[in-house]
């Protein structure tokens, strides 16, 4: 593994960086929290224009730029340092991968050239609140939390040449705003039970979206009802659709992981240059071995968590599968950071006003929708057989 970065993706990473320190400031953030869609559609136009972001990894035979993983990380990188609200994560890491991975040749050139220039947001809706489960994160997605045959979750069944849905997703991110839902179902009953995707547009009639009211409000996610909606089916009905879910979740733990670095980072940074103009008893409490000792955990920390997400991006085209090793890290680095910014910037950490509290909600927030931290490792332990033979308490 060549730890340095190229030219172009230092470039990624600085560009970034400037159009979002520019758009995305904490007025812009918290304006743009308050609008229906949950983030600015103009800033999104903006990093599509200028930076391909949507298309980032997708190929240049869609209208994409063609780039790795580890673009697509670095990004992230950046879009979590400004916990940056937009359809980014929804549609460039998780939709667009599974249209590319099962989708047919058809499918895949009418959607990703879309998708690549900003056109058209995606997203993935799984059933019930399974999201972490269904990308394989925290245990096997056998296809049980699709619905398993019985009520509940979404089912599907044919209707004539098409398909018909009907169910609810929880927790679907940017579902309220997506133009395209990726939705997974159930089918088959219990002699061909199976996991399907299908393709439903946003607006389609039967399908009720709300908005829902989330710990973490940067990270939009709503419910997605389907009242016997007509769907079409993403690729093939022999796909192999788990296991595409299952790549798909690896990819996305390893870009999270980075963006969890990212907000970890920014968090810490903040916190330091406030203990450094703070003064107490005639002195910067910056200054003090207590604040100077917990602030070090702090990027000691932060550094393992960078250096395993970085690792776990590469680590994808090699087929080493170690994201959600790195997203475990990396959010307990997230949650630590957030944490201390919270006690160090003392009785204003703790108001509304200040952003603080943003960076504790997206660590408490991306724990509970792509963890817990303890089920990740337990998870990528049980696979590694690090624990065969013994009985271990989860």
């Amino acid at each position: 593994m060549d730890a340095g970065f190229t030219a172009e993706q230092e470039e990624i990473r600085r560009t970034l960086r400037e159009l979002l320190h520019k758009r995305c400031g904490p007025q812009e953030l918290r304006a743009a929290l308050d609008t229906p869609a949950g983030h600015d559609p103009a800033l999104w136009t903006a990093l599509a224009d200028r930076l391909g972001l949507p298309g980032l990894a997708v190929p240049e035979e869609y209208g994409g730029v063609g780039c790795s993983v580890t673009e697509l990380a670095l990004a992230a990188e950046e879009t979590g340092r400004a916990l940056a609200p937009s359809p980014f994560l929804a549609t460039a890491v998780l939709a667009a991968p599974l249209i590319l991975a099962l989708g047919t040749k058809a499918q895949r050139a009418s959607l990703l050239p879309r998708i690549a220039t900003g056109a058209l947001t995606a997203t993935l809706a799984a059933p019930g609140t399974a999201l972490a489960t269904a990308l394989a994160l925290t245990g096997d997605n056998g296809g049980e939390w699709a619905g398993g045959g019985r009520a509940g979750g979404v089912q599907a069944r044919r209707a004539g040449e098409g398909w018909r849905l009907y169910g609810q997703a929880e927790q679907v991110l940017d579902g309220h705003s997506a133009g395209l839902l990726l939705v997974a179902a159930h089918t088959g009953g219990f002699a061909r039970s199976r996991t399907l995707l299908f393709l439903v547009p946003g607006d389609a009639d039967g399908v009720v979206r709300t908005r829902q009211t989330a710990l973490d409000a940067t990270r939009s996610q709503a419910r997605v009802q389907l009242r016997d909606v007509e769907a079409e089916l993403l690729g093939e009905d022999g796909a192999d659709v788990l296991g595409a879910l299952a790549r798909a979740g690896d990819t996305a733990a390893a870009v999270l992981a980075c963006e969890a670095v990212g907000a970890a980072d920014r968090a810490l940074e903040r916190t330091v240059g406030y203990v450094r103009q703070r003064e107490q008893f005639g002195r910067p409490i910056g200054s003090f071995q207590a604040v100077k000792h917990r602030l070090a955990d702090v990027y000691v920390q932060l550094q393992a968590a960078r250096s395993a997400a970085y690792y776990a991006a590469w680590s994808t085209a090699h087929d080493e599968h170690v994201g959600p090793l790195a997203l475990a890290q990396s959010l307990e680095a997230l949650r630590t950071a957030a944490a201390e910014a919270v006690q160090l910037h003392g009785g204003i950490g703790f108001t509304w006003e200040h952003e603080a509290h943003l960076y504790f909600k997206r660590a408490a927030g991306d724990d509970l929708l792509f963890g817990p931290v303890h089920r990740l490792r337990a998870h990528a332990a049980d696979g590694a057989g690090l624990f065969e033979g013994r009985e271990v308490a989860v």
